[in-house]
């Protein structure tokens, strides 16, 4: 049986349980009541009961349990400060994306304007003409070609004894008069540019040696400079033309091997460039020019092209000898696109081809002796050839050239060897030297021409 106190404390559970389950339908009624409610008040109304401190959040936000618009309230502070109206703080959803990265574009490298040449010296003041006979009309020749000319037997070796009457000169396949035949030893100025990149690293010191066999040959009036070449941005003249053979040696001695992309066009044209305006224009114009160029022959990153250094080439009377390095040059080649070794060859070739000179290729560094006194005979065992071109025409254009020589009642063959065309000039011819003008003779008289340049 149960008692009257079991009794009682069934009931008050029951009734504590019923009281708890009214009060909550009241609660979740009255939200649902508020919530729909379309024209509450969003005064912010008092509350008894403090607002947690709000969570830590990149940027949070207060959302309000009205429709409207809540007003700003103060930045909470940590210590939980009571709100003046109904919040819930959370964490939103929105927060400032982080920024993007910039998008990597590709570029293909450009390059930049080509290594400065040399820096060139001022032309010497030309001297004033010299009185000449009242009655004379003063007449230069700026037209005349000259040419350096090698001639050589079958083996290779220099032929001295060829007369004047035995050259004939071509230009475009016409014969042309020969004004002048002169063996006559004249000053030389060349440059000795040397590669100093990676692939010459084994052989630096034997090519240092023969450059220094090659300056110590130079005769009274012979001039050199120095250059050391590796990438385009790195074409370095050690030292500019001298006379000196100490500073050239010195000057030789520096060189060392560094690393980069090289670039054998950019070398010769820069180069060859100097050597070209090298005292261009003195009275005494009559010295040889060449360029002696050491180097494996394979051109990476140039920024001139092929066909703009040989189109400069023949603007200058410059003969070019080179000394190959080919054989460590791979040598197998593919479908269309030819070895490595064979562009180089090519390259050093069609160098010396097109403007005289000669192209060695030594099989053994104990050959760099030989080579560089080759080299000095065919500077000094040379015939200076001037004709006059029968073609007028100042269009620049092309001109092919052609030294041949007589048969001989010997049964040696002569070979004549020079550069292999010109530009023609362009543009009007260059006006008469004011200080020289013609003068008019007595009626009657005689006219009387002097060509100072036969």
């Amino acid at each position: 049986m149960i008692n009257r106190s079991q009794f009682q404390g069934i009931t008050t559970s029951r009734w504590s349980a019923a009281i708890a389950l009214v009060a909550f339908a009241l609660v979740i009624i009255g939200t649902n009541y508020v919530s729909a409610a379309p024209g509450q008040d969003a005064r912010p109304r008092r509350s008894d009961q403090g607002v947690a401190p709000p969570t830590a959040s990149p940027t949070p936000t207060r959302t309000t349990t009205s429709t409207t618009p809540a007003p700003r309230s103060p930045t909470p502070s940590t210590q939980g400060t009571p709100s003046t109206q109904t919040q819930v703080n959370r964490p939103t959803s929105q927060t400032t994306p982080p920024a993007r990265p910039t998008p990597l574009v590709k570029t293909l490298p450009e390059l930049g304007e080509p290594p400065p040449p040399p820096v060139l010296k001022p032309k010497p003041t030309p001297t004033p003409p010299e009185d000449y006979n009242e009655g004379e009309i003063i007449r230069v020749n700026t037209d005349l070609v000259t040419l350096n000319v090698r001639v050589i037997d079958r083996n290779n070796r220099p032929i001295d004894n060829v007369s004047n009457s035995e050259f004939h000169v071509y230009e475009d396949g016409i014969e042309q008069p020969i004004d002048s035949v002169s063996r006559e030893e004249v000053p030389i100025s060349y440059g000795l540019a040397i590669d100093n990149s990676q692939s010459l690293r084994n052989q630096l010191q034997s090519v240092i040696d023969a450059g220094k066999g090659i300056i110590n040959t130079n005769k009274t009036g012979d001039e050199t400079f120095l250059v050391r070449f590796i990438s385009s941005d790195k074409i370095e003249t050690l030292q500019d033309f001298t006379a000196s053979k100490d500073l050239l040696i010195d000057a030789i001695d520096n060189m060392y091997v560094e690393g980069g992309q090289t670039a054998v066009i950019d070398a010769v044209y820069l180069a060859s460039e100097r050597v070209s305006e090298y005292k261009k224009g003195d009275d005494d114009d009559r010295r040889r020019r060449a360029l002696i160029v050491v180097t494996d022959g394979e051109d990476r990153v140039s920024f001139y092209k092929q066909e703009q250094l040989f189109t400069n080439l023949r603007e200058r009377d410059v003969q070019i000898y080179v000394i190959g390095f080919v054989n460590e040059l791979d040598k197998e080649g593919g479908f269309i696109r030819k070895s490595p070794r064979d562009r180089a060859v090519n390259l050093l070739n069609k160098l010396a081809s097109e403007t005289g000179g000669r192209a060695f290729y030594p099989q053994s560094l104990s050959e760099l002796p030989q080579i560089a006194a080759e080299i000095v005979r065919d500077l000094r065992t040379q015939y200076v050839v001037a004709y006059n071109p029968t073609n007028k025409t100042r269009d620049g254009s092309y001109r092919a050239i052609k030294v041949a020589i007589a048969d001989s009642s010997s049964r040696d063959k002569r070979i004549a060897l020079t550069r292999s065309g010109r530009l023609a000039p362009k543009g009007a011819a260059p006006a008469t030297n004011p200080k020289t003008p013609a003068v008019k003779l007595p009626a009657g008289s005689k006219s009387a021409t002097t060509n100072k340049n036969p």
